[in-house]
């Protein structure tokens, strides 16, 4: 079975014709490319008024079948049409067709290939784009485009307004960037309180005008403080800074100075000053009593009031009175007369009042290194003796005859004696033994070494052996004469029997 295809659309030849052209139209405008690239110059050139620029052009053949004919430079304004403003012609020479290049354009060389031309006295409407273009043969014409773009500095400036205290924000100080290419940049540097507003203004020949306003609530504390306006602008080196003082203007305020309060009888050249404050400053001064009329006796030469003497006369109110264009202001001071001088103390000097304080600081020192010292020697009493002792005295060495009053001795006879033996009571006392040595510790009071029933024993053997050797041979039975064998525990003392000598 047969398969049915659509039939194909015919191509119009009105159509081929179409692609043909433009296809012809895209190799033209690549030919006149690579032809624009023999023309070599510069892309944009920047340049300031009253100042001149090089535009440079040449011509680049690199097979040498270009025969030049003519070269022409044609100036295109930002807003306008185009003109011819310089030609050369290797025959027929230089031409200069527009008046207003006219004597401030050049060829720097005497050349088709290098027809470079000089600019002097650039102004700002110069501005534009420049085209060098060659009249060549066999290709026609060759050209290659430099923009010229002018930069301008501006004029910088900046003033204070001068304003009056109110509660209204208003402009305090004003800078300005005039005619600047390209526009300028403007900041405040301020300590008070304010904002700013900035504005712009074009000029006919491309410049720029920038200006600043700085605003605020103006008080009189603001009069005489600075704001700095800070302009940035491309063609300058450094940022441009200009500070402003601020004139804020407020009526007068009046104080009188001069007063000691020892106005006495006789007292001379005794003065008073009125002391005002305003912007601007007050101009008028006016001196006047309560009482009416100032008396005879006082002189007034501007804001100072002076008494040649002083007498009951001036025991009044004198009052100051200041004005200025914003208002008025006055103060006043009562002076009492006294009948004698009063002595007045001079208040203590800085360098003494510094004296007295070092001193009390020294003196402080000192007594709490008194107290510190007197502690210390309370600590070191309390505490365990750090010194030796004296040696202990043999008839009251015993702890408890240095607690217990000493008696005198007491003599009972107890049986008849023979002549030359003599009987002594006991005191109470405890025995001289060698357990009161000064290696003991036991002195004067001391802890007694604690000794163990070896010890004890020991010792108490000792006792008995010299008791019976020192009393050998006494009339007296033995049973009287020996020691108690009594058990003596760990840290308790022991009493000897009485003996007869």
């Amino acid at each position: 079975m047969a398969r049915d295809y659509p039939a194909r659309c015919p191509v119009s030849p009105v159509r081929n014709t179409w692609l043909v052209a433009a296809a012809a139209a895209a190799i033209l405008l690549a030919a006149q490319g690579i032809g624009a690239q023999k023309v070599r110059v510069d892309e944009e050139v920047e340049a300031n008024p009253a100042e001149s620029v090089d535009l440079r052009c040449q011509f680049i053949d690199g097979g040498g079948r270009t025969k030049l004919t003519q070269v022409s430079w044609i100036w295109e304004p930002i807003d306008g049409q185009r003109d011819n403003i310089a030609v050369y012609h290797p025959i027929y020479g230089q031409s200069f067709p527009n008046p207003s290049f006219k004597d401030r354009v050049i060829f720097l060389h005497n050349s088709l290939e290098n027809p470079s031309i000089r600019i002097s006295q650039l102004k700002m409407s110069d501005a534009g784009r420049y085209t060098c273009e060659y009249a060549t043969y066999p290709s026609g014409n060759e050209q290659g485009t430099t923009t010229l773009i002018m930069l301008a500095k501006p004029k910088n400036s900046a003033n204070v307004v001068t304003v009056q205290a109110g509660t209204k924000s208003v402009v305090v100080a004003q800078c300005e960037a005039a005619e600047g290419k390209p526009a300028a940049t403007i900041k405040w540097l301020a300590s008070v309180g304010g904002n700013h507003s900035t504005s712009t203004t074009n000029g006919p020949d491309g410049t720029v005008t920038v200006r600043s306003e700085y605003r605020l609530v103006p008080t009189p504390a603001d009069n005489g403080r600075e704001v700095t306006c800070i302009v940035d602008q491309r063609t300058q080196e450094q940022p441009w800074v200009h500070p402003v003082k601020l004139s804020v203007e407020f009526p007068p305020s009046v104080s009188i100075e001069g007063y000691d309060n020892n106005w006495y009888v006789g007292r001379s050249g005794a003065a008073l000053v009125c002391m005002a404050n305003g912007n601007p400053p007050p101009t008028i001064v006016t001196w006047t009593a309560a009482s009416g009329a100032l008396p005879d006796s006082v002189e007034v030469s501007g804001n100072k009031l002076t008494v040649r003497k002083v007498d009951d006369a001036v025991n009044t109110t004198f009052i100051c009175e200041v004005k200025n264009k914003h208002g008025a202001s006055k103060y006043q001071i009562t002076t009492i007369v006294i009948e004698e001088k009063r002595q007045i103390t001079p208040g203590p000097s800085s360098g003494a009042v510094i004296g007295g304080i070092l001193g009390a600081l020294v003196f402080i020192s000192i007594i709490i290194g008194i107290i510190f010292f007197i502690r210390k020697r309370r600590e070191d009493g309390e505490g365990p003796p750090k010194h030796k002792p004296p040696p202990p005295v043999k008839a009251g060495s015993s702890t408890e005859m240095l607690n217990k009053p000493s008696e005198p001795p007491t003599a009972t006879e107890t049986a008849p004696l023979s002549p030359g033996e003599v009987y002594y009571e006991p005191t109470g006392g405890e025995p001289v033994t060698n357990l009161d040595d000064e290696t003991t510790g036991a002195l004067n009071g001391g802890a007694p070494r604690v000794l163990d029933d070896s010890d004890k024993f020991g010792k108490i053997n000792e006792l008995k052996d010299l008791a019976a050797d020192s009393y050998h041979g006494n009339d007296l039975e033995s049973s009287n004469h020996e020691p108690p064998a009594a058990n003596i525990a760990r840290g308790e003392s022991f009493v000897s029997p009485a003996m007869y000598v």
